[in-house]
């Protein structure tokens, strides 16, 4: 079929895998035509270049590069406030555009939601309104990017743009967000989120079609996170977590995230699930501090070589990115070298 010009990011565990440092190393360095963010304001993704760290909740990871067009999906549910806060200290404007029917949040789904005892207390809901939009959604009740005067100036029909770029043989970066766990479908339900998290859901809320699809990057942290209720293998307690480094908080919520090591029950789901055609591996250096900021896979720790080899063979799938530090520039990149580019 020759060049297939689509690649997927999407997240492996509960979510906070590091797809943000993964689409914006990919941007910077691949240069697509267009990333597009799927999913919701409920789940933060989080930048760090040359010094400056942003937590996204809406744009696209991918506005570091800054001749990539920057879209949100049609099937999206989008916090306009969130978003246009976004637009306005990133200096976006003539860069981002939302689809037209684009699901919007307002503050009435935020308060619904936090007043809910069950969500809040027993799901461990960000209540951030994504729920109650959802719910509205399917009704089809829900007011969508359209029906907002103040979004007029980033409406575009996004499916069609993106059909048109991949005509003319443009790559695309779709980035999906939170993690195969999470999926309301397959996931450790009810401890789960709205929607479906797998790379399929991020193409359908996009509007393309998986024979547009070269890569498909499944994304796992060196340890398992994940915030809110619900089950996590092998979970540790907050203070073995900070001991051995790995202590981390929510992008959105800011709660301490509970904490567990790399698992392979877990990702072997996630990438057969996904159709991975390989694996990023992020936060390395969490595992082995010699590891940081590595930029040459000749130059890891030899531990640190032997781990990524074990997951490589008993996940099936090559690993052909490896974070070795928060900035989006510390990484090795062996996609050619794993023959998946």
């Amino acid at each position: 079929m020759g060049h297939l010009p689509v690649d997927i990011v999407v997240g492996g565990f509960f979510g906070d895998e590091g797809k943000g440092k993964v689409v914006a190393y990919l941007s910077l360095s691949k240069k697509p035509f267009a990333v597009i963010r799927t999913g919701a304001t409920n789940a933060g993704h989080t930048v760090v270049y040359r010094g400056n760290v942003w937590k996204l909740r809406a744009v696209p990871s991918g506005f570091v590069e800054k001749s990539t067009r920057l879209y949100l999906a049609r099937g999206m549910l989008v916090d306009k406030e969130v978003f246009l806060s976004e637009v306005r200290s990133l200096g976006l404007r003539g860069r981002v555009w939302m689809d037209h029917n684009t699901g919007i949040i307002t503050w009435e789904h935020v308060s619904r939601e936090r007043s809910d005892e069950y969500l809040m207390k027993s799901i461990g809901s960000t209540g951030t309104g994504v729920g109650a939009a959802m719910v509205e959604r399917v009704l089809r009740r829900l007011r969508l990017a359209r029906d907002y005067p103040e979004l007029r100036e980033f409406l575009a029909d996004t499916q069609a743009e993106l059909l048109d770029a991949l005509d003319r043989g443009e790559n695309v970066l779709v980035e999906a967000a939170q993690g195969y766990w999470l999926s309301l479908y397959h996931g450790t339900y009810p401890f789960v989120t709205s929607r479906d998290t797998t790379a399929s859901a991020a193409l359908s809320e996009v509007g393309l079609g998986p024979r547009h699809v070269g890569r498909i990057i499944v994304v796992f942290k060196a340890y398992v996170t994940r915030v809110g209720q619900g089950p996590l293998p092998g979970e540790i307690t907050h203070e073995e977590a900070v001991k051995r480094g790995w202590a981390e908080y929510g992008t959105v919520t800011g709660r301490p995230r509970r904490v567990a090591p790399f698992s392979l029950e877990l990702a072997r789901r996630a990438v057969r699930a996904n159709s991975a055609t390989e694996v990023a591996v992020t936060k390395l250096d969490k595992l082995f501090h010699e590891a940081s900021c590595v930029r040459e896979w000749e130059k890891l720790p030899m531990e640190a070589r032997k781990w990524i080899e074990w997951v490589e063979s008993s996940l099936g799938v090559p690993v052909s990115i490896i974070g070795t530090g928060a900035d989006a520039e510390c990484v090795i990149d062996r996609a050619k070298e794993v023959g998946v580019e």
